[in-house]
């Protein structure tokens, strides 16, 4: 290309400038093909360097009008555009088209809609489809999806230049997609096969993407097997999204559904469809079954990247699977993928999480080994882990190494490390960090996150520690609301000091905070709790005074009370008068009255008024039916409770360890050994694992009976870990099978273990 004597033919330029253009970067040429064809161009065009190889042409211009745009650097296109109308040369049809192209992706789409329109005829040049589609393109890429559908409409109408193909309605489709319009991407979609404009497998796609990131997969799903009926073929693209779309709405049956229907027709899955296929697998807890999919993936060929990894590794570290975890880890470093901030960031999280900061350090250690820069994320977890642990002094020192790093701390840093030192009972430092906070811009803790912590120190029965709290609160000047108020009177209760806890109510009223349902709630079931029903009953009294509505719970608090205080009268009343006040009535409300019913000695009763509540089609809880079952071996009704226990799967509950405890203690009583056995294997068949404690009343039982033998069959079960053998059933063994025992002969009916008792006197 350099100037030289003999000149190069047109021809010869221009295709060495067009294979340039579509050329990439490489280890031979770093420059990129477009750049480097405009770089040379500008080489042969100095005008020192004597005679040309050769005089550029159109075709020349447009090649490199072209460039320019592949290069991102329309302006220096639209410059070329006027050395070809400066040197006369005849605008072609292509030229036009390139322009329009040069404009658009320099974000002028108006003057692009205007040479569209209106000036390429002065050019002598008429739009064509490829004229129309770039400017749609450029429209819809500066999100003017609308203003596309109109000049789509102008194309449509006579005088419209020419008709609108499959390419231009797709355009318009996916502008609309992209803008979060569905509703009129899909109408378009639907007008386009109105006019007769076959879709093509990029229009399918762009619909089924879109449908599928709305997670509307049952329509996506239709659109699919439209696809298919009108003979566009899915590709892997449009499995890909499916597979993605299923995995991301949580279906994972549909989306294994749709890989063996991908490989069914011949299609080969790339990484990402492999990846959106293990991402769902490990959100449903399968990370073995991804892993599995994985190592079989690879045999066939598929190289997993850096994604795939981290997918299998957040996979066994929400698990808890660390052992994995680690295999996967160092899996990945012998493939030759060097671990990155965010890998190592899922393996210190994990450990973190888990209270295992001694190996979260391990990674820490393993990351600046590798030299990778931990990032705010790295340093998060750890502060949270060793604050949550109280290592408060190491959080401390990783704190400042951060800062001295140059990672700036973030609201989450800093709400651990105030969470950690609120606990440990250091507010001094805490109220330190809020206003260190407060300085470099972060917005304080608000006042949900101290009525958490004070809940935590609440449930803990640290209540004068919450207390403080509470007090560092009111000393920063913040207002605490219901929700605290709430949560420190729960505490109180929770410890039976129910002075303090009307003194914090005290404090709520002259602060000007109205106490809520929630707060007599709360106050009602502590005098409920610590059997002072009457004060309860008063409080309970004061709401409609102090215009709060009792609800449901408030109902369900003071009735349960009264029926554990053996009130029987006044609960029944209390059950009238919430009914007669329109509250709604729930499955709990049903299992405090008829339990408190059964409790009292008036099984009968609650019989009587569960059997009319069935009538009136009232679903039942589990614990209701197992509550009534007793209630009816308790009086005798023996037939009504074995077919209420018969018809539970047909009412629609499943039975629970607690519901056939009842049934195989209850017939035990009766003497019907062999119908107790039948309903424990039931119990075993259906999955359901013993407790200790039912284990134990059964081995009894059975003792009491004298059933030795059936009794060292439940006392085989015994294995000293999960089950283990009470004192009272060591007890009553002890003194059946000791020298004087009622049962000594029969001790060889045990299993050896338990045939030690023959020494005992």
């Amino acid at each position: 290309l350099f100037r030289q004597a003999t000149p190069v033919p047109d021809r010869s330029l221009n295709g060495f400038l067009a294979a340039l253009a579509r050329a990439t970067s490489s280890t031979a040429c770093i420059t990129d093909g477009p750049a480097l064809a405009l770089a040379l161009f500008n080489r042969v065009c100095r005008e020192e360097a004597g005679p040309q190889v050769a005089v550029p042409t159109v075709c020349t211009y447009n090649i490199l009008m072209d460039c320019c745009c592949r290069a991102r650097r329309p302006v220096l296109g639209l410059a070329l555009f006027g050395c070809i109308l400066r040197t006369g040369l005849k605008i072609e049809q292509i030229t036009a088209n390139t322009l329009l192209k040069c404009l658009c992706y320099a974000k002028r789409t108006d003057e692009a809609v205007n040479v569209l329109l209106h000036r390429m005829s002065e050019l002598g040049c008429v739009p064509n489809a490829i004229s129309y589609s770039i400017v749609l393109k450029g429209l819809c890429e500066d999100s003017m999806s609308q203003r596309a559908l109109d000049l789509l409409q102008m194309m449509a109408k006579e005088g419209g230049g020419c008709s609108p193909d499959v390419v231009a309605y797709s355009t318009v489709i996916h502008g609309f997609f992209k803008e979060g319009e569905t509703g009129k991407a899909c109408n378009l979609f639907h007008e386009m096969m109105q006019q007769g404009v076959e879709p093509d497998v990029w229009t399918y796609n762009s619909v089924v993407d879109a449908l599928c990131k709305a997670r509307a997969m049952d329509k996506a799903e239709l659109v699919l097997r439209q696809m298919v009926a009108d003979g566009a073929q899915p590709n892997a693209v449009t499995y890909t999204c499916m597979i993605n779309g299923y995995a991301t709405s949580g279906r994972l049956k549909e989306a294994a559904k749709m890989f063996r229907e991908m490989k069914s027709r011949g299609l080969i899955p790339n990484i990402f469809t492999c990846n959106s296929l293990m991402t769902c697998l490990c959100k449903h807890g399968r990370s073995k079954e991804a892993a599995e999919f994985f190592y079989s993936m690879t045999a066939k060929g598929h190289k997993p990247d850096i994604v795939s990894y981290r997918i299998l590794l957040h996979g066994y570290a929400t698990e808890g699977c660390f052992p994995d975890m680690i295999d996967v880890f160092n899996s990945m470093e012998n493939n030759g993928i060097a671990a990155d901030c965010h890998v190592f960031n899922i393996l210190i999280d994990a450990y973190a999480k888990r209270g295992m900061m001694d190996e979260a350090m391990l990674i820490s250690s393993k990351m600046q080994e590798r030299r990778v820069n931990p990032d705010i994320v790295t340093y998060s977890s750890i502060i949270a882990g060793l604050s949550r642990l109280g290592r408060l002094t190491e959080a401390m020192e990783k704190f400042n190494q951060m800062i001295a790093l140059g990672v700036q701390p973030d609201k989450v840093v800093y709400h651990a490390l105030i969470r950690g030192f609120c606990i440990d009972g250091d507010l001094a430092k805490a109220k330190q960090l809020v206003s260190e906070m407060m300085n470099r811009g972060i917005p304080r803790p608000n006042i949900s996150f101290f009525s958490s912590l004070i809940k935590s120190l609440c449930q803990e029965g640290r209540v004068m520690d919450a207390h403080d709290i509470f007090d560092l609160v009111i000393d920063m000047g913040e207002r605490p609301d219901d929700i605290l108020f709430n949560s420190l009177i729960d505490g109180y209760c929770l410890v039976r000091k129910m002075d303090k806890a009307l003194k914090v109510l005290d404090v709520m009223e002259s602060v000007g905070v109205e106490p809520d349902v929630i707060t007599y709630n709360t106050l009602v079931n502590g005098y409920c709790r610590n059997g002072r029903i009457d004060d309860g009953l008063t409080l309970f009294r004061e709401m409609p005074r102090k215009r709060i509505k009792p609800d449901t719970i408030s109902y369900c608090v003071i009735m349960d009370g009264l029926f554990r205080s053996g009130r029987t009268v006044s609960g029944r009343e209390m059950f009238h008068e919430m009914i007669e006040s329109g509250t709604t009535v729930s499955i709990s409300t049903y299992n405090i009255i008829l339990g408190g019913l059964c409790r009292n000695n008036c099984a009968d009763e609650a019989i009587a008024l569960f059997q009319k509540l069935g009538s009136l089609n009232v679903k039942f809880s589990i614990a209701i039916v197992n509550t009534m079952i007793n209630a009816m071996y308790r009086v005798g009704r023996r037939e009504e409770a074995k077919e209420l226990f018969a018809g539970i799967s047909a009412s629609g509950l499943v039975p629970n360890e607690s519901t056939y405890g009842v049934m195989i203690m209850n017939l035990l009583k009766d003497g019907a050994v062999e119908d107790a056995n039948n309903v424990f294997s039931s119990m075993d068949k259906s999955g359901i694992v013993p407790s200790s404690r039912l284990l134990n009343d059964i081995i009894r039982m059975l003792l009491e009976k004298g059933e030795i033998a059936k009794a060292g069959n439940y006392l085989s079960k015994v294995d000293g870990k999960s089950i283990s053998l009470e004192a009272s059933t060591t007890s009553l063994m002890l003194s059946l099978f000791s020298r004087e025992g009622k049962y000594r002969e029969d001790m060889k009916l045990l299993p050896a273990k338990y045939q030690f008792f023959d020494g005992f006197c």
